[in-house]
């Protein structure tokens, strides 16, 4: 029998690749049950984008609150196309954890894909490839491979495809010995769960500044359970971040893990991200392009600094914190 899926996107002054993510996923070979979209800030959202699709308000469905959920109705579109739900909230109200905990809450679907809305599917075959790997019953959350853009840097192209080779893995408790903390990967750029062991488990953080997916992730691990890597599911997603965007990115990573020693502490991440420097730079120079190595250092030094300073904000005083955070609304 085939599982149930609901994909929950949350919003924040969307564009064109949000309407361009909702129609591949309407053509899916696959197609989710419902779309939910969790939009910050009503008066910024373009309704235009959701022109001529299943939209709930189209079919008189309209998610209308009952002791804090939507409507519980059912429906389905004649063409069997996703019904598109959208449920707005206030920027203080936003939590990277908190906000996707809520949205899992809202429907029933037995598997739950949480993507953002900047990941567009590059074909038909992402949820079907997803729900594959949910046929060994261990397997409680599958990720998709991230493909860069057309207009990623040369660097950008080498650190997707190296954060997310070809190769699919499945990984448990046994891989920490030789993956480390990449044992706990997992991204909710385009990942999927199985909703039982969602509940099972606690679900996410309920406030989290960053890495809820990796959190969760550590969770299954630990209680014996495994998460997939799929590179069979694909999605073009990347960016061009500055070095003062990695800062303030990487400022938010150190936070969470120095929020989360249950799940981070005696792993270290250093390692890995000084291999990936080294075999970008030699990427670098082996395309001909030697003077793109030296906006790497910079970029890198600027993870780095924003991450050794986030794992240690603790000393740092509170306005300083703000300052370097990227997510400046989770420190009240």
């Amino acid at each position: 029998m085939e599982q149930t899926i609901d994909v929950i996107i949350p919003v924040y002054k969307p564009d064109q690749r949000l309407r361009d993510l909702i129609l591949k996923l309407c053509a899916q070979r696959i197609r989710p049950r419902y779309i939910l979209l969790i939009n910050t800030e009503k008066e910024l959202f373009d309704a235009h984008l959701l022109d001529g699709l299943p939209t709930a308000e189209s079919f008189g469905m309209l998610s209308e609150k009952s002791s804090g959920k939507p409507s519980e109705k059912s429906f389905e579109t004649s063409s069997g196309k996703p019904v598109i739900l959208v449920e707005h909230i206030r920027k203080l109200e936003f939590d990277h954890g908190g906000t996707r905990h809520m949205a899992a809450g809202m429907l029933d679907g037995e598997l739950i894909l949480f993507m953002t809305q900047d990941a567009v599917p590059e074909d038909t075959d992402l949820t079907e490839a997803l729900l594959a790997s949910f046929e060994d019953p261990e397997v409680c959350a599958a990720y998709a491979r991230q493909l860069p853009g057309k207009d990623a840097t040369l660097a950008e192209q080498y650190t997707r495809n190296f954060n997310y080779p070809s190769q699919s893995r499945v990984k448990s408790e046994k891989d920490l010995e030789t993956l480390g903390i990449k044992t706990f990967f997992c991204s909710n750029v385009c990942a999927m769960y199985r909703r039982s062991a969602y509940e099972e488990n606690g679900g996410f953080e309920r406030h989290t500044i960053f890495n809820e997916d990796m959190i969760f992730a550590a969770k299954l691990i630990h209680a014996g359970k495994k998460v997939a890597y799929c590179a069979d599911a694909r999605v073009v997603h990347s960016h061009n971040y500055s070095g003062v965007c990695q800062f303030h990115r990487n400022f938010d990573l150190g936070v969470s893990q120095a929020e989360h020693p249950e799940v981070f502490s005696g792993i270290r991440s250093e390692g890995e991200g000084i291999r990936l420097i080294k075999k970008t730079a030699s990427h670098l120079a082996r395309k001909g392009k030697p003077w793109l190595i030296c906006p790497l250092i910079w970029q890198s030094g600027c993870k780095y600094v924003g991450y050794l300073l986030g794992k240690n904000y603790k000393r740092l005083p509170d306005n300083l914190v703000r300052a370097c955070s990227m997510n400046k609304a989770y420190w009240g």
